[in-house]
């Protein structure tokens, strides 16, 4: 098998070791020639714009216009309006976006798009923290001094196809810290083998899930959801290794996936643990964003958003409603559960059956997420595997229905 084809699932994940060398390069002229920060900010702009022109060709227009647009709105809308200002157009473009290339085969769509909603958590972010006061854009300097900070932080090509979410203010501390030597690359070779290692795995596995076509029982979604799952670890790992070359490394707890996270996914017997673990700076943006914004319902709100955000394809919508009705059951069942296991047999049973139950949830989940169509996702819902979501349900009912009468 070659090197190459274990990189047809995701394009990114290709473009993102190309850029590897690049930023190894960047953060050796840091440490060697101490570039100013405004050579810094030149250097990693001009490689977003040529990284964003390889890999989308001429849809890379479809990330530079929403970018000019939000560096205008960043730096002349008011300060109690700039987040909804940021927020409305963003969103919108972006849902643009997603319906216009909704039906499109070329591989470089999927690259625009991916860049196009790392652009909205970086430009929300941005805006939320202007509107809030943390940031301030108006110092006594021109347009264009105020402005390259600004479109070198959405466009910087170590986390422009991917990465976790970094703020403002980390990034323009980092880019102004003067590095002196060089940071060792062992973090980075790591993380490089082990996204390796798991496109190796994937690979393997998806040989076995070419003859599960057209099955939904609880072998096949676990098999479909595992390969969905190494798909993002890899690349979680990759966008997370081009950060730490280029020096621009997220905080401690502040990243997509760490070697801990992956053990508390994978042994996780809490929906709501999952949830949190998965994708960290996702679940950071949207907590800050919608869940502890949204007076009524947040949790549902946060779901719908998701489901939004991720371009509102019918196996989203399903998914991500699923996701949060499992999520308010998560929170009511295993109270009760707990206290009916006493005995060391009792938690030992009790922690197998909902470790088990919880994967295989979430499975379903992951494999709703990503069908596409109507016809799919009804199959998905008429199989057995539909019996453990339906039974949490049920279960949230009754208990939301007993806490009733006892009030």
């Amino acid at each position: 098998m070659r090197w190459a084809d274990l990189l047809v699932f995701c394009p990114v994940a290709s473009y993102q070791l190309v850029a590897l060398p690049f930023a190894i390069l960047f953060h050796h002229l840091c440490a060697s020639w101490c570039l100013s920060p405004t050579a810094r900010y030149i250097f990693l702009l001009t490689g977003g714009c040529l990284l964003a022109s390889t890999s989308a060709g001429g849809y890379a227009m479809l990330l530079f216009i929403p970018a000019a647009t939000s560096v205008f709105i960043l730096l002349f809308a008011s300060q109690a309006r700039v987040h909804s200002w940021a927020f409305s157009f963003q969103m919108s473009w972006q849902t643009l976006c997603h319906l216009g290339l909704r039906n499109s085969q070329d591989t470089r769509s999927a690259v625009v798009l991916s860049a196009v909603m790392l652009l909205t958590q970086k430009v929300t972010s941005l805006a939320l923290d202007v509107h809030e006061g943390t940031v301030k854009l108006r110092p006594s300097q021109g347009i264009l001094q105020q402005a390259l900070p600004l479109c070198s932080y959405l466009l910087f090509f170590p986390a422009l196809l991917g990465g976790p979410l970094c703020s403002f203010s980390r990034f323009q501390a980092q880019i102004k810290l003067p590095l002196t030597s060089h940071r060792p690359l062992g973090v980075t070779s790591w993380r490089c083998l082990c996204a390796l290692a798991l496109l190796v795995l994937r690979a393997g596995l998806q040989t076995s899930l070419a003859t599960m076509q057209g099955c939904a029982h609880l072998g096949c979604i676990w098999t479909q959801a595992l390969l969905f799952k190494l798909a993002y670890y890899s690349q979680w790992m990759l966008d997370e290794a081009l950060l730490e070359a280029a020096g621009l490394g997220p905080g401690t707890g502040q990243g997509d996936l760490s070697g801990s996270d992956l053990w508390v996914l994978e042994t996780s017997n809490r929906v709501s643990v999952f949830a949190r673990t998965w994708n960290k700076s996702t679940s950071r943006w949207l907590r800050r964003l919608i869940f502890q914004r949204c007076p009524v319902q947040p949790l549902l709100a946060t779901f719908a958003f998701s489901a939004w955000w991720h371009g509102l394809q019918p196996g989203q919508l399903f998914g991500f409603l699923c996701w949060a009705i499992m999520l308010e059951a998560d929170y009511r069942i295993h109270p009760f559960l707990r206290a009916w296991a006493t005995s060391c047999g009792a938690k030992l049973l009790y922690y197998s059956a909902t470790w088990l139950s919880t994967q295989l949830i979430i499975s379903y989940i992951l494999v709703a997420i990503e069908t596409e169509s109507f016809s799919k996702l009804h199959q998905l819902w008429a199989s057995s595997s539909s019996i453990l979501p339906l039974s949490y349900s049920l279960a949230l009912l009754l208990l939301l229905t007993r806490k009733v009468k006892q009030n």
